[in-house]
């Protein structure tokens, strides 16, 4: 099935300038071919394992960071258990130079166990690396993430962010899906996840079609990417993206940022209100806050208030900070109330 998916979109020398003008307003995932091929890191790494463990032992103050460890059994593939009750890896602090020792020392193992760390500020594990290898692509402000691990499967899932994911060390094979394809792709559980945001239940490598029947739909609309050292990937916001190391050790070095006011709160809080209010509603009224989302939170017939005076618009006119708080005061109370809770005192 993989080998049906039509490739990702390459470009090559880009810049800022490009970045910013051309590709990011695509919303569409792009390799952006040896983008940090310059990098130290990537030179090392491209030497021998052993160089670029070396290389990031330079940095490694002994923290004990997150690492997740899988047995062999699993074969690298992090997922729920049986059950669906809990996750079928664990997690424990390791430092990063012990847990690269660990890698290198399984190397020859034909069933290894897995070893990753995931997502780790790199200034909070390996302060100074950022300064030997920057990404001019993105605002200095970004703060740089380090994931580390053997051969394994990220399953399907989403991040509430644009990402840039540059690859230091091994080859990875990325498999992206538009946001239009979330009821295609099945997601799992919002309270247990693996990592934070929901992932698809849907094995990519041997999908369930019986179970899954709409997969097939997802895949028509899929993307791949085969990224080796020095690449790197811009994954827009919420576009779901399964990743596949296919070396001893990798290495990956991603760029999170939202353009998005940072006090707008967060929108799985009003998709589970929402959830909450809405869903089990009689069918024909449900059909009527649907027109009203439509209408007033996306704004599908142009402006809502445009026919009402700036002054009586209140919460559904332009929003400032205070207004948003205002507002969350009010959902506050709202709830509260519902909940049997009092209310917090005004100062």
């Amino acid at each position: 099935m993989e080998d049906a998916i039509p490739p990702v979109k390459v470009a090559e020398n880009v810049t800022f300038e490009k970045f910013r003008d051309e590709i990011l307003p695509g919303n569409a995932p792009v390799v952006l071919k040896g983008v940090v091929a310059h990098w130290p890191a990537v030179r090392d790494g491209a030497k021998s394992s052993h160089a670029m463990a070396d290389y990031l032992r330079r940095f490694d103050q002994g923290r004990p960071v997150e690492t997740i460890f899988g047995s062999p059994d699993i074969e690298g593939k992090f997922f729920y258990n049986q059950r669906l009750d809990g996750l079928n890896f664990e997690r424990r602090p390791e430092t990063v130079g012990n847990s690269v020792d660990r890698i290198l020392s399984l190397k020859d193992r034909k069933r290894p166990p897995s070893i990753y760390i995931q997502s780790v500020p790199i200034r909070d594990c390996l302060p100074g690396f950022a300064y030997e290898n920057t990404l001019s692509l993105v605002d200095p402000s970004v703060a740089p993430r380090i994931w580390i691990g053997n051969r394994l499967t990220v399953q399907t899932h989403f991040d509430l962010s644009e990402n840039i994911a540059c690859v230091v060390a091994g080859r990875r094979r990325f498999t992206l899906f538009p946001p239009s394809q979330t009821p295609n792709l099945y997601p799992g559980p919002f309270e247990l996840t693996l990592a934070g945001p929901p992932v698809s239940m849907v094995k990519l490598d041997d999908p369930d079609l019986e179970k899954y029947p709409r997969f097939r739909e997802a895949v028509k609309a899929a993307l791949t990417a085969d990224l080796v050292p020095g690449d790197a990937i811009y994954v827009p916001y919420f576009w779901w993206h399964h990743v596949r190391t296919l070396d001893d050790l990798n290495i990956l070095v991603n760029y999170w940022w939202n353009e998005a006011q940072p006090d707008l709160g967060s929108p799985f809080d009003a998709l589970l209100h929402a959830i909450l209010a809405i869903r089990d509603m009689p069918e024909r009224q449900r059909a009527a806050w649907h027109t009203m989302f439509e209408y007033y939170a996306f704004g599908l017939n142009g402006d809502p208030v445009a026919h009402l005076p700036p002054a009586a618009r209140g919460a559904l006119g332009a929003h400032d900070p205070h207004m948003r708080q205002q507002i969350r005061m009010m959902l506050l109370g709202s709830v509260g109330r519902q909940a049997g809770l009092r209310p917090p005192k005004q100062r």
